[in-house]
């Protein structure tokens, strides 16, 4: 197992040709145990020609640190791309970061991720394809390598010490290739190396893996931004049925009449299909950052935020999520994360009547109510619980339909799909209950899924940005129906989008004082970044990018104008951070069956409102990616403070 040293044994453990005392050499990467070198503190050189030995040093870092991908090759391209950025773009390394990855893919960079993590979207929980204990691994494959030793034809021996139940390894390579090692989890493994079987450094391999859940509705979900979004045709046009409604961007693929099988078939794909979750999600590129910063930390991630969810029906109450599919989620989004907490263990239903419903106040919650829940011996610990709801519990989308729909649209008068429209009377009496619902849900966070009481900062809620504010936070979008010419019923009304905002102010408020009163963490320094970039932003003619352009495209005999959409980059970085309807009708597409259409609505002709399906229910007005990578910037500064807090603070790698 052991091999001769070279004969140029001095060079290859890096003596230098002038002498620098040990005390002096820089430290070792945070993280790392002292090595043990050929030459010790207070050792005199051999030779005056002699200089001291530099320490080799062992670096190691996990192979796969965001665990959710099953591919490490998918977690390396974000690593590398974190590591490559420099200077002022290290203070928003998500949003850096999703900027790089756009450039090198305006069509999106998740499409080819997707397909590949621990999510089981028919099973609906968190499971690896190759069958691994997701939620609880016993050990971790992590990369190593020896600083120190300068020629590359030296050979080192990497041994692991033995142990009980693992009898250790030792390989033989040359120095200069690094080392994959599994390492057992929890307790990690002692690491030395060996050159010539005499010992030049040795430190302790131990991970920190850390469990992040994600939870809440559309803006949790990523809604608005598919794993694989729409592809349109370069020639074909699609017509909804009116003379007016003709010359539309038409998806790719061999369908004969909108909604029929094949055109279902190129549907966008999502992560969850049902919820419209997918990778771009603020919660998702939050976990992900975090186990880029500490080449030591593993990240599991169980993320379960459904487009449309409240904090009764969703969290608490069962939600089958926005979109049809063959098996929608069957479980609460608290019995969803305390399943995935007890894995391999049982999770039984709990029948709770009375702990939840706040004395009456929520009558959803009232009777009937249960959900999964093992004990607290047998469930993994939640280190970090990224939490996004409120909105919908006030009626926030019904507000933004107020402030679109003309008021004489036929779709006032359509519940279900596009849900009732309300105003602010109706928003202020939701926000006067909306704590009590908080305060329900930190019972939950603490009773259900065991978030020790003193440590309840695990509990990060997230404010939303504001929509259609200008860049001086305090004027809002103008009238008119720029990025939203896709259909005839909407147009932005200023006045209601100024009542929008204030509402949208009060319910910040609400949720400040509520993780306040609950000692939650609350985010919202991502909200200042937001003006200036909401739904209005960008141009109407001589746009500079197809991306800033707020038109959409149609066909007349003249051809495309004002753009091909075969050309619209879905992920290309523009100026607006929220999904215009236009935006959202060239990137996520969402139509319905026909058959399911017909059943769900008496009408004659439904191809208009699959117009409105495919311009609402497909994203409009959420953030974009850049958008959620702002978002994700601001959770993480939060983040990394409650870690630190609890002794979980970074081992960084060092500046490169």
């Amino acid at each position: 197992m052991r091999r001769c040293v070279s004969r140029s044994l001095g060079l290859a453990l890096g003596i230098a040709l002038t002498a620098t005392p040990l005390a002096a050499q820089s430290p070792p990467e945070p993280g790392t145990e002292p090595a043990v070198g050929l030459s010790q503190p207070g050792t005199a050189p051999s030779s005056p020609l002699v200089a001291q030995l530099t320490a080799p040093v062992i670096e190691w870092r996990v192979e796969n640190s965001f665990r959710f991908f099953v591919d490490p090759k998918d977690t390396e391209i974000h690593r590398q791309t974190y590591l490559a950025l420099a200077g002022d773009q290290k203070r928003r390394p998500v949003l850096e970061s999703e900027r790089e990855l756009s450039a090198r893919h305006p069509e999106g960079w998740a499409a080819t991720m997707f397909g590949q993590t621990c999510w089981h979207n028919l099973r609906n929980l968190h499971a690896c394809p190759n069958g691994s204990n997701y939620i609880n691994p016993d050990s971790h494959a992590v990369v190593t390598s020896i600083k120190g030793v300068d020629d590359a034809a030296v050979s080192c021996t990497w041994i692991t010490a033995p142990s009980s139940d693992d009898p250790g390894t030792a390989v033989t390579q040359p120095c200069a290739e690094p080392v994959r090692l599994v390492v057992p989890y929890p307790k990690g493994v002692e690491v030395r190396v060996e050159i010539g079987g005499r010992e030049i450094a040795v430190t302790r391999v131990r991970v920190r893996d850390l469990l992040v859940a994600g939870m809440g509705d559309s803006f949790g979900s990523g809604e608005g931004n598919p794993d694989q979004p729409v592809r349109f045709s370069r020639e074909r046009a699609a017509d909804y049925g009116k003379a007016d409604l003709a010359g539309y961007p038409a998806r790719v693929g061999s369908w004969k009449q909108i909604g029929d099988k094949e055109f279902i078939t190129e549907n966008a794909r999502w992560l969850d299909q049902a919820c419209h979750r997918s990778l771009y999600s603020y919660q998702l590129r939050a976990a992900l950052q975090l186990s880029l910063e500490d080449p030591h930390r593993a990240i599991t991630y169980v993320g379960v935020a459904c487009s449309g969810a409240e904090v009764t029906a969703g969290l608490f109450l069962r939600y089958k999520g926005n979109e049809w599919v063959p098996k929608p989620p069957d479980l609460s989004q608290i019995s969803a994360i305390a399943e995935a907490q007890c894995a391999d263990r049982e999770a039984p239903m709990q029948d709770l009547p009375e702990a939840y419903h706040m004395g009456g106040t929520i009558a959803d919650l009232k009777g009937g109510l249960v959900l999964r829940k093992c004990a607290a011996e047998e469930a993994r610990k939640i280190d970090l619980a990224l939490v996004s709801v409120g909105g919908n519990d006030v009626g926030f989308s019904r507000l933004v339909a107020n402030a679109v729909l003309e008021d004489k649209s036929l779709l006032k008068s359509l519940g279900g799909w596009v849900g009732h429209v309300h105003g602010q009377a109706q928003a202020r009496a939701a926000l006067n209950t909306l704590d009590e619902r908080y305060k329900a849900l930190n019972r939950a966070m603490h009773n259900i899924l065991h978030i020790p009481w003193n440590e309840s900062d695990r509990v990060i809620l997230t404010s939303y940005p504001g929509l259609a504010l200008l860049s001086d936070g305090k004027a809002v979008c103008p009238d008119g129906w720029a990025g939203m010419e896709v259909a005839p019923a909407l147009k932005l009304s200023s006045a209601k989008a100024r009542e929008g905002a204030v509402i949208a102010d009060r319910l910040d408020a609400v949720m400040r004082v509520s993780a306040k009163n609950h000692g939650w963490t609350f985010v919202d320094r991502h909200r200042p970044d937001f003006l200036g970039r909401g739904i209005c932003a960008g141009f109407t003619d001589n746009a500079f990018s197809v991306a800033d352009d707020l038109r959409l495209p149609r066909r007349t005999d003249d051809g495309w104008q004002p753009f091909n959409p075969a050309d619209y980059p879905p992920y290309a970085s523009r100026q607006r951070w929220f999904r215009t309807p236009n935006d959202a009708f060239l990137t996520g597409n969402f139509h319905v069956a026909g058959p399911v259409l017909q059943k769900a609505l008496k009408l004659e002709t439904f191809s208009w409102f699959q117009l409105m399906l495919a311009a609402t229910y497909s994203g409009a007005f959420h953030p974009t990616a850049e958008g959620h990578a702002a978002i994700a910037d601001a959770v993480v500064e939060k983040a990394r403070t409650v870690l630190e807090r609890h002794g979980q603070g970074p081992r960084t790698y060092a500046d490169r």
